[in-house]
């Protein structure tokens, strides 16, 4: 997932705990900011932020309350039409493109594969009946600031029918940065929808670019001391971003920095669900899931939905465990099965709130 920026960090005693039970060390511990329920959040920009594994153990049993509506940002609040999700493969680095037998594009410098399955996995989206993308469509705009709820008359968030996957593009004009600022991770969205040819607002009203960096890269810092993350959102009309605000003239643009995630291995998910080489790639399939669904429920953060902390809906359920009513699990789509992370749902449990893995989808 506007989520709440989290670059968490473990401390004292959490950090001997996890260390015990076999987890990486984390990084220095900082103190907690106000907003968040995670330690070490200093960069307002990082929305939806997927914290390691080790940082995010530390937010157990503090994800309790609902989601409210932020009021919308630039009169947008979520994505209300059917979502499309724009691959961009950012960077020399990524080497030399192919086609694969089943259509897929393929890149000689990406070695855990990480390009077919994100492609396989918004592909898939909306396919197969599933319901996993069914518990964002309870969420909606257009009502009142602070609302918990959604009248059936208001805009809901759209289902992704037939898959959500609108076109891949690899870009080698230059290297990626070894460490990217938002700015420039922002302007390589604006640079894509130029390239697909989304040049107006109306249409990149319900588009997110998902800028992919290669492997050996750290784009804000990831998997660094100064990143304990696996991934974040946001849109370029942001003023907290590391080198400002990205200037559109398409609109605003919604993007989502996706690291090279099995960079990080089981920090970032792998092996999460499934073992062996069955789950290499969990962490990349629960990651991106998660920016997903946080990008479609808050579009231009933090004008959609988040709770009092400043937490979007993938945030609360990251690192949940698996299995049950909302742990990450396998969710089988018309493209394959993928490891996915369950959402948080205000009408679960009476409208107590809970995550969930699925849910029928809202009309």
């Amino acid at each position: 997932m506007g989520m709440s920026p989290t670059s968490r960090v473990l401390t004292g005693l959490s950090s001997l705990v996890l260390a015990a039970a076999g987890f990486a060390a984390a990084a220095p511990a900082q103190a907690d900011q106000p907003g968040s329920e995670f330690a070490g959040h200093t960069h307002p920009y990082r929305h939806g932020v997927v914290p390691t594994k080790e940082a995010g153990a530390a937010a157990a049993g503090k994800r309790t309350s609902n989601l409210n509506y932020g009021g919308g940002v630039d009169g947008i609040g979520v994505t209300t039409g059917a979502p499309r999700v724009y691959l961009v493969f950012w960077g020399s680095q990524w080497g030399t493109q192919g086609t694969d037998a089943n259509g897929y594009t393929t890149l000689s410098g990406d070695p855990s594969g990480i390009a077919v399955r994100a492609q396989q996995l918004f592909k898939g989206l909306g396919t197969n009946n599933e319901t996993w993308s069914g518990v964002m469509t309870q969420y909606c705009e257009g009502i009142t600031k602070g609302a918990t709820s959604c009248p059936s008359t208001a805009a809901h968030v759209g289902y992704p029918t037939g898959g959500a996957l609108a076109g891949v593009w690899v870009d080698p004009s230059a290297a990626a940065p070894g460490q990217a600022t938002g700015n420039q991770i922002a302007n390589e969205a604006i640079k894509a929808a130029g390239h697909f040819g989304n040049t107006t607002g109306a249409a990149n009203r319900n588009v997110q670019y998902v800028v992919l960096s290669p492997t050996g890269t750290h784009p804000d810092g990831f998997n660094t001391t100064s990143g304990s993350f696996c991934a974040w959102h946001d849109w370029n009309g942001d003023s907290t971003l590391s080198g400002g605000a990205a200037s559109s003239p398409y609109g605003d643009i919604a993007f989502t920095n996706d690291p090279y995630v099995t960079d990080m291995g089981t920090s970032c998910g792998q092996n999460y669900v499934n073992t062996g080489t069955a789950g290499l790639l969990d962490g990349v399939t629960m990651v991106y899931g998660h920016e997903y669904s946080e990008t479609i429920t808050d579009q231009n953060p933090a004008g959609g939905w988040t709770d009092s902390s400043g937490s979007e809906n993938a945030d609360k359920c990251a690192w949940k465990g698996t299995g049950g009513v909302g742990g990450a699990q396998n969710v089988t789509l018309a493209t394959g099965s993928f490891a996915m992370q369950g959402t948080w749902a205000n009408d679960y449990n009476g409208g107590a709130g809970g995550c969930e893995i699925s849910h029928p989808v809202v009309p």
